[in-house]
């Protein structure tokens, strides 16, 4: 009997420590993981012989660009818990719903920070202030940019700017200017879609739920779309024929006019926008067409 019951509460430790160890992953937001995907984007587009050891360290770069972000969101969900509580959908986080202890979380957090940082330096220094300023910048947009209008949307496409600019420390490659510019306006296509998404979605109570919402207007997003969508395919094509890869790279042209006017269409069409790693996994179009242009990239780099 007695053998019996230390079975049992063994199980019941080994249960316990699994479903924590599920929780701090939940914690760090897995499904937003998709983001740093444009951590590869050097690798890709990199003029260097494609490695085995500059896949690793890109791979490496990816997963640290997710525990770094992680971190800031373990940071949020801290400083939120008791307001997420009393929202429909946050409640269910968690922190907010009490099964993850918040000062064991916040300690999670602060050694995967330093970890973070520290493997990042051994990869390259650069690298490791690049994290540190992401990090940064984005407690700087949790806490106050996010309620500062425009500043909001470019402090967003400047995280994906980070990443892209990250892809290339990793591996110790070079970045072309032409490469950032596309970045950059694309992040903030995306950006402008997001916030476009939450201001038709809550326009009733845009004040009450996200207060930056009260300076915009669907007129002034599109508008800025406009602009940015011009721009964003004006850059990419000259991306194309001066980045010193093949001249071929302007094939895939098509590919990236068809996938802007494929989210503008989801967007306008379908009300949707608000979760851009979301619609990648949902909608096949846009799914078929990424996976069609990392192919046509990759075929045209290696063989033309």
């Amino acid at each position: 009997m007695s053998v019996f019951k230390l079975n049992l509460s063994q199980n019941e430790a080994h249960s316990t420590q699994a479903n924590f160890i599920t929780l701090l992953f939940l914690q760090l937001r897995p499904k937003q993981w998709t983001k740093n995907l444009l951590v590869f984007a050097a690798l890709i587009f990199s003029n260097e012989t494609f490695s085995f050891q500059a896949l690793c360290r890109s791979i490496l770069g990816f997963f640290l660009f997710c525990f770094i972000a992680g971190c800031v969101y373990i940071l949020n969900d801290y400083v939120d818990r008791d307001a997420d509580r009393k929202h429909p959908t946050k409640k269910f986080r968690p922190m907010a719903s009490g099964a993850l202890n918040p000062n064991l979380a916040l300690s999670f957090g602060v050694v995967l920070l330093l970890g973070s940082l520290i493997v990042s330096y051994l990869l390259n220094p650069l690298l490791a202030l690049l994290l540190l300023l992401y990090f940064v910048l984005n407690v700087a947009y949790s806490f106050k940019l996010k309620h500062v209008v425009i500043i909001d949307v470019m402090v967003i496409a400047a995280g994906f700017v980070f990443r892209a600019i990250a892809g290339g420390l990793v591996i110790n490659v070079p970045f072309t200017p032409w490469f950032l510019i596309c970045t950059m306006l694309l992040s903030l296509f995306l950006a402008i879609s997001k916030r476009r998404h939450e201001l038709l979605l809550l326009e009733s109570s845009k004040g009450t739920h996200r207060k930056v919402l009260e300076s915009y207007s669907p007129a002034l997003l599109d508008q800025l779309n406009s602009i940015v969508t011009t721009a964003t395919i004006i850059s990419y094509s000259l991306f194309t024929f001066t980045s010193g890869n093949t001249i071929h790279l302007m094939w895939t042209i098509p590919i990236v006019i068809y996938g802007i006017f494929r989210y503008l269409y989801l967007i306008h069409m379908e009300d949707k926008g608000g979760s851009p790693e979301k619609i990648l996994i949902e909608d096949k179009h846009m799914l078929v067409t990424v996976i069609l242009y990392v192919i046509s990239v990759v075929v045209i780099l290696e063989f033309l």
